[in-house]
């Protein structure tokens, strides 16, 4: 029963393999074994790059069971297709396309593959790529907000150098009155003159508005640190929003870029395995002696091939045989009498048939 299904997936005539030796029915279930086998792993293939892109068992077994049987009839037709003759050259270029075919098959089912076995190494490098694209990603979104942030601290540090600058000025007041007091410094005078009052008051006016430059700045600069933190929570607010875009960097396309980065020389290994299992049925067949099956097959199509050209050859003696009775049988009648007057008599009749009818038209027109 499995000898018959393989043989069924090599595309060999079965009728024809069933009077072959047992050997000759192995060899080709063997090749049908492989046809099946490359199918199955084209279905796994393509059933998890399928599933990297809908992110859905239910879709990418679907499809991939479609994927699988495509290749599955690509492979068979391929195999069944390459025939035994006794030119070698014959036999390589009917086989070149086939080889080309297969090549590309090789190629679209060891990527998926690939990315499978070696889906460790390329998280890895999908999340340095993750972490790169976040670290530019908020560079690139902290330019829209970091020049306006800037300014505004540029504002808060001119008012406080506004308040320090007012402080220091009635800083210095004060050390003068006092001195003046202590007769250190102006008229040297110990006590507390005229001059003192005057210095007093001085300090004392500079005191009142330093108080309510400080009230001022104080509110303005509390306003301008709530539009930073403001500022601050909008950057935040845009870089979560932007994230789960980073986070979903990780479809078919981004991993076949990540699994280009690795080393070349393990993917290289595999796709040699696939397209070596890919190319054996057709290189078997090519280097294969001509076996029982390859010459009853031959014979069958010979057969096949004689009979039509026989049929092919008859059509066209009947064809120019009846061609020349036809000739004959003319030339024949041509020469009777009888047959003349008959044609003759109903020439007549319709010629007169053709007159009243023209008569009858052109006396309607009138």
């Amino acid at each position: 029963m499995l000898q018959q299904f393989f043989i069924f997936c090599s595309g060999a005539d079965t009728d024809i393999l069933k009077t072959c030796s047992n050997g000759e029915r192995n060899k080709y279930a063997g090749i049908g074994a492989t046809v099946f086998f490359t199918a199955v792993m084209a279905f796994i293939a393509s059933g998890y790059a399928l599933y990297t892109v809908f992110d859905n068992i239910y879709t990418a077994v679907f499809f991939g069971l479609l994927w699988g049987l495509l290749i599955f009839n690509l492979d068979r037709y391929i195999v069944s297709t390459i025939k035994k003759r006794d030119n070698l050259k014959s036999e390589l270029f009917q086989a070149a396309p086939r080889i080309i075919l297969a090549l590309i098959i090789a190629v679209v089912i060891s990527k998926p593959l690939e990315m499978k076995i070696f889906e460790k190494e390329i998280n890895q490098v999908l999340l340095e790529e993750k972490n790169e694209m976040t670290l530019a990603n908020q560079e690139q979104i902290a330019l829209q907000y970091n020049p306006k942030i800037e300014n505004l601290n540029q504002e808060i540090a001119s008012l406080k150098n506004e308040i320090a600058t007012k402080e220091a000025e009635t800083n210095a007041l004060y050390d003068t009155y006092i001195s003046e007091a202590e007769g250190t410094a102006g008229t040297g005078l110990l006590g507390k003159g005229p001059v003192y009052k005057e210095k007093r008051e001085k300090h004392d006016a500079y005191l009142k508005e330093l108080s309510q430059l400080k009230e001022t700045n104080q509110q303005k600069i509390i306003s301008l640190e709530n539009e930073i933190a403001s500022l601050g929570t909008d950057y935040k607010a845009a870089v979560d929003s932007s994230q789960p875009t980073i986070d979903g960097f990780d479809g078919l396309m981004a991993r076949i870029n990540a699994l280009e980065k690795l080393p070349w020389l393990p993917s290289f290994f595999i796709f040699l395995l696939f397209l070596a299992i890919e190319t054996t049925p057709i290189i078997v067949k090519l280097l294969a002696q001509k076996g029982e099956y390859d010459y009853k097959f031959e014979e069958q199509e010979s057969v096949v091939a004689t009979w039509v050209s026989q049929k092919v050859a008859q059509r066209k003696l009947l064809f120019a045989t009846d061609g020349e009775l036809n000739q004959k049988v003319y030339e024949d009648i041509k020469t009777e009498e009888e047959l003349y007057r008959y044609k003759k008599e109903k020439a007549e009749e319709l010629l007169k048939l053709q007159a009243d009818s023209f008569h009858k038209v052109q006396v309607k027109g009138l």
